[in-house]
């Protein structure tokens, strides 16, 4: 699992913009969860997503009504990330 940021500047630098439900919101560590999630190898994205929303409320405060939205924003996410992986492959 990624490190926790030494301090709030550093934390600062790993906050990336989600849109969940319309808003955008700052998610930090978002791509070091990606990539560590990635680096599993798992294929069942129900799987992903469950494993992508448990890293992510580690550095971040997932408000419980709003972690179904939080699951589905994340796995957008992923598989982005996917697509620009196997387009620079």
């Amino acid at each position: 699992m990624a490190e926790k940021p030494c301090c709030a500047a550093a934390a600062a630098r790993k906050i990336r913009q989600v849109e969940i439900n319309g808003i955008q919101v700052g998610i930090s560590q978002l791509d070091e969860v990606l990539a560590e999630v990635d680096s599993l190898g798992l294929s069942d994205m129900e799987e992903v997503g469950n494993k992508l929303l448990k890293r992510i409320m580690v550095f971040n405060y997932v408000p419980p009504k709003l972690a179904s939205s939080y699951r589905i924003a994340l796995l957008k996410e992923y598989e982005k990330k996917m697509q620009t992986s196997k387009r620079s492959e």
